[in-house]
């Protein structure tokens, strides 16, 4: 593994949206207001307006001269068709695009709306520029392409597709083919078997691919917002399959896809389960402890539970605790947060709770949106404009494969956000009792995203410092998603690490070693270390009291 000192900038932030703006989602009133704003704003500064006016019918007319004002920029996808730069008319219109939403944002930019103002009108401007990008029209190049090329079958497929996502998909097009995968079958096939069930969640143990195992199992905690089978997509990306082929036990919890009935469901409900589960685990195996790995919401799942055994005297059922691209510390700088005030929280907990669930599909479309080129339009444009299926793309049917959150866990989490219960010592209470981060002196590993719009590193690097015990952080080159999913066999895996945890993320990242590679390999050797001593592996799975059930995947990854 080669090493170089990383003497590049941090990442800058991808995206104006998070997790946050998942679970209170955006509403038309709240960009509505906003646009009010911006035209209340073009009146009370008249000049400025007419200033920005002239300029933009300056540049449109050396554009209609045939000047080029504004250079494409190589990674816009949406542009990459040569007629975009040869052909005069697509040139002209292209130039044309251009110099408009430049003039926007510089109006925006030099106006004298207050920062907070500016902030929204930002975001607003972008996704309606994005929108009305001349790539998203009848007369992209593509599609009048493919138009002549399926003598017109390419209209009738788009249109008819159009007209299927409005009926069947809220209205969004559609990412994947979803026919071409199917849970048990080319998804989540590790053998294995569901030894305990409870309302909340099935406990999977999976049978062993080597001659020896570690005393210790590895208990796997999926977020309660997505489905466990992104830790066993195929082979080749499968972490179960890799932990179980370096000697671990391995258990994951596969949680219920809730609905109105259970929507008093909250945060220490999940955490009991999650005991329960653990306990399991730990009968099963004969262990005294459990090596704990949550993701995104899974980590502070685990982490409140952690919690909870610390002040009950019981954290010694932990080994140690992998967090992935997990928040602890909810402290985030997002502009749509700024569209939320008191009024707007209590007004999407009432709609949860009145509903008993917050719907999948409804996260679903605000991740859509942190990405509008990549997750929107540019389905848009394949799905309708040329009239083909969507590709079939395992994460991406994993990722459209939406689950519910119960209303009383959605009203947890929202005041996760609003208090940052987890900075201060009793500030969150799980299952009747205390919880303080600083006394849980479990060793913790982390793993960050560079290019995480939906858990941003910089928070997650600050969640790690709110832990006691013998912490490693390590920031992999990666997205949400992609940075969990990053195998050896991945040839462009690289992440950082640093001896030093303290400062600031961006001191941190200053100092901090480039390591070519996957951190798997990494993370494999630390947690073998808290694994205990290796013994002939059990050739069945459960035991006298929890004795398999049915194969994994199990039942509840099904329920729709």
């Amino acid at each position: 593994m080669q090493e170089n000192t990383a003497t590049d900038s941090p990442p800058a932030p991808q995206t104006y949206l998070n997790v946050h703006n998942a679970m209170l989602g955006l509403h038309g009133k709240d960009l509505y207001s906003t646009l009010r704003t911006l035209a209340f704003q073009g009146l009370r500064q008249p000049l400025h307006s007419a200033r920005h006016a002239l300029a933009l019918g300056g540049q449109l007319s050396r554009v209609l001269l045939g000047d080029t004002l504004y250079p494409l920029d190589p990674n816009d996808l949406r542009f990459s068709d040569p007629t975009w730069r040869l052909n005069p008319f697509y040139r002209r219109s292209l130039q044309a695009y251009l110099a408009w939403q430049h003039q926007l944002q510089q109006w925006v930019e030099q106006s004298n709306l207050p920062e907070d103002d500016r902030a929204r009108a930002r975001f607003i401007l972008a996704m309606l520029t994005d929108a009305i990008a001349p790539s998203n029209s009848p007369l992209n190049p593509l599609a009048l392409k493919e138009l002549f090329n399926t003598g017109g079958n390419s209209l009738v497929k788009g249109l008819r597709q159009l007209l299927d996502d409005v009926v069947n998909n809220g209205g969004m097009p559609r990412q994947v083919n979803k026919l071409a995968f199917e849970v048990g079958r080319n998804l989540a096939t590790t053998a294995g078997a569901v030894v305990y069930r409870n309302e909340l969640l099935e406990l999977i143990q999976y049978k062993s691919m080597s001659e020896k195992q570690y005393e210790r199992p590895l208990l796997i905690v999926p977020p309660q917002i997505n489905k466990y089978y992104i830790f066993d997509l195929s082979a080749d990306k499968s972490f179960v399959q890799y932990a179980l082929k370096n000697d671990l036990q391995v258990f994951v919890i596969s949680w219920r896809n809730p609905d109105a009935r259970h929507r008093e469901w909250g945060l220490s409900t999940y955490v009991e389960a999650l005991e329960q589960a653990m306990d399991v685990c730990r009968e099963i195996t004969g262990s005294r402890s459990v090596n704990l790995l949550g993701a995104c919401a899974g980590g502070l799942t685990n982490a409140a539970l952690q919690g909870h055994l610390q002040a009950k005297r019981q954290l010694r059922k932990v080994s140690s605790a992998t967090y992935l691209v997990s928040l602890l510390d909810s402290q985030v700088d997002s502009t749509p947060m700024l569209f939320a005030d008191e009024k707007t929280l209590e007004a999407a907990k009432r709609r949860s709770y009145q509903q008993g669930v917050l719907d999948g599909r409804d996260m679903a479309k605000v991740f859509a949106w942190m990405r509008p080129n990549d997750l929107v339009w540019n389905y848009w444009i394949n799905n309708y404009l040329l009239g083909k299926q969507p590709p079939a793309f395992d994460i991406l049917y994993w990722n459209n494969d939406n689950t519910r959150l119960p209303a009383a866990l959605h009203g947890d989490i929202l005041d996760f956000f609003k208090l940052n219960p987890l900075k201060h010592a009793g500030g969150l209470e799980i299952c009747g009792t205390p919880v303080n981060l600083q006394k849980v002196t479990v060793d913790s590993f982390n793993v960050a995203g560079v290019n995480d719009h939906i858990t941003p590193w910089a928070a997650v690097y600050r969640s790690t410092q709110l832990l006691g015990g013998h912490k490693r952080f390590l920031l992999s080159n990666s997205g949400h998603i992609q940075s969990i999913l990053n195998p050896p066999s991945n040839p462009k895996a690289n992440y950082y690490e640093g001896s030093h945890l303290n400062g600031n993320a961006n001191e941190w990242h200053s100092e901090a070693n480039n390591l070519h590679g996957s951190w798997w390999p990494t993370w494999l050797e630390w947690v073998q270390k808290r694994s205990g001593e290796q013994r002939p592996t059990l050739s069945t799975l459960g035991n006298q009291h929890y004795p398999p059930q049915e194969k994994a995947p199990g039942t509840y990854v099904h329920m729709r």
